[in-house]
């Protein structure tokens, strides 16, 4: 009676206690903590895997002189904004429905298996004792056959099984041909685009960028592909496969970068074509362990999400497009003031995003859990996972904060050894630190939302945050220079922040049932 009457106080508060549900236990490694943990943990490494080695990258190019390092900058600003463009929809998308479809099998193979045994029973012990014993004399005169003859032994109907799963199959065929697409787009418009990132054609940066992004873009196929990959494993809520992946390619990065800036003397270039020797690297070691799990060939063309993944997928390339072009202005911005004031924005961007994205660890934990919650239409455990997820990542953004403001301030010189950068550096370093918590919520509450599968709310909300987050960034570039992009887009990780507490917080949407 106790419980029943604590779940019913607790469905008639305010829907923005949902914030505080179990707060106490934020931190406990209960069933769900644990959970969360196991899905969490291992995306986050494997998230943060590429920012580190583009910051490796960036280390090393740094010393070949600081025109090189925001030339570098620039194009690795492009490169992972398109392909955020061209990704990002199709990841978010494709974890979802994994998870939900995932979750679907998993029910209806449980209730199929209770049937069963149901059946069984009402059949009487007897077939059940004689289904026994033949089983074990099957397996008897197995073992007292010689290993080279055949023998057929019955094996539980799913064991072994490899799952066809529709949305798994569409986002590998999407991957494939957007992979494709961006590659053919950034190397024959590199020149313009670079243009349009604020390098000029008499500026020393076009060509060393140049070289980079053409480069670099060879692998796009692998680098959509093996996104689109990672995306069903997080679907399964198996996030280990794609950190031993995407650690077995960086690891190739580290040691291929040296040899080929320093040994065969290719500077840039060889920066590139080492990223691009690991990205090929990650998608095969992908596909190989995905192709012992999932059946990849579908029975028909029918059978696959083409439409759903078109429906939802656009309205998460709105909501992308909006986060890109902020990011991209704001690097833009930077390169318009020098070569100088675009490198220290460039190492600071870095640790920016390497350091946020181990929230969006947190955020695959979310979404994958929550998918599965709401496909099960068990709405008690869609509430307590979204509590706890947000509550860890504001306890996340407070521990990083702390540690950037600290190591950030004796770390500036790896990555050059120009006295101008090193002192622009130094200055964007509390905002760097500062905005840490603000990040880790905006992260954490995305995935949330795309558990909820409450894409369209995502993508208008975005738009308005873009909006005003533009007009912020223009204005105060303008009056305050380098200081100006970094109180823009503390403005900007602000609002995206605030839009995911609205929604939950007022319980509308697929959060309605949080008023019922």
């Amino acid at each position: 009676m106790a419980e029943e009457f604590g779940s019913s106080a607790c469905k008639k508060s305010p829907p923005i206690f949902i914030f505080f549900k179990d707060i106490r236990h934020a931190l406990k490694l209960d069933e769900l903590g644990l959970e969360i943990a196991q899905i969490a943990l291992p995306a986050s490494l494997a998230l943060t895997a590429d920012p580190i080695a583009s910051l490796i990258d960036t280390a090393f190019i740094g010393q070949i002189g600081s025109v090189e390092l925001a030339a570098v900058g620039v194009s690795i600003a492009l490169f992972n904004q398109v392909s955020r463009i061209a990704i990002f929809p199709l990841v978010s998308v494709t974890t979802s429905f994994v998870a939900e479809e995932d979750a679907i099998k998993s029910v209806a193979r449980e209730a199929e298996e209770s049937d069963s045994i149901e059946e069984g029973s009402a059949n009487g012990n007897s077939e059940d004792r004689e289904l026994i014993l033949r089983s074990d004399s099957i397996e008897a005169d197995c073992e007292s056959k010689p290993l080279t003859s055949s023998c057929n032994v019955v094996k539980p109907k799913y064991e072994h099984q490899r799952r066809y799963i529709p949305s798994a199959s569409s986002a590998m065929v999407i991957g494939s041909i957007l992979g494709l697409i961006q590659a053919i787009v950034l190397i024959a418009g590199a020149v313009p685009l670079l243009n349009f990132m604020g390098i000029g054609s008499e500026s020393p940066m076009l060509s060393p960028a140049q070289k980079y992004l053409t480069l670099r873009s060879l692998g796009a196929p692998a680098v959509l592909l093996s996104l689109a990959m990672q995306g069903v494993f997080r679907g399964f809520k198996d996030t280990k496969t794609p950190l031993y992946a995407t650690v077995a390619g960086d690891l190739t990065n580290i040691i291929l970068d040296p040899i080929f800036i320093f040994v065969f003397r290719l500077g840039v270039s060889g920066a590139a074509i080492a990223h691009v020797i690991s990205q090929y690297l990650i998608a095969i070691i992908l596909l190989w362990k995905l192709i012992q799990q999932v059946d990849l060939i579908p029975p028909s063309i029918k059978r696959l999400k083409f439409g759903r993944f078109l429906q939802n997928g656009f309205l998460l390339l709105i909501r992308v497009m909006a986060v890109t072009f902020c990011v991209t202005l704001s690097a833009s911005l930077a390169a318009r003031q020098g070569p100088t004031r675009m490198a220290a924005f460039q190492v600071c961007l870095q640790v920016w995003l390497a350091t946020s994205l181990l929230a969006d660890g947190l955020a695959v934990a979310g979404q994958a859990i929550l998918a599965s919650s709401f496909a099960k239409k068990d709405y008690e455990r869609a509430t307590s996972s979204a509590a706890r997820v947000l509550q860890l990542g504001l306890v996340l953004g407070l521990v990083l904060g702390a540690i950037l403001g600290v190591a950030l301030q004796y770390g500036a010189k790896l990555f050059t050894r120009d006295a101008d950068v090193v002192r622009l550096i130094g200055i964007g370093i509390p905002f760097v630190a500062s905005t840490q918590p603000i990040n880790s919520l905006a992260f954490v509450f995305d995935g949330v939302n795309f558990g909820a599968s409450d894409y369209a709310y995502a993508a208008c909300s975005m738009v308005f945050v873009a909006f005003v987050s533009i007009l912020c960034l223009l204005g105060l570039s303008a009056t305050n220079g380098f200081v100006g992009l970094w109180i823009g887009l503390t403005i900007y990780m602000s609002l995206r922040a605030f839009a995911g507490f609205w929604r939950i917080g007022t319980g509308t949407g697929p959060w309605a049932f949080l008023r019922r």
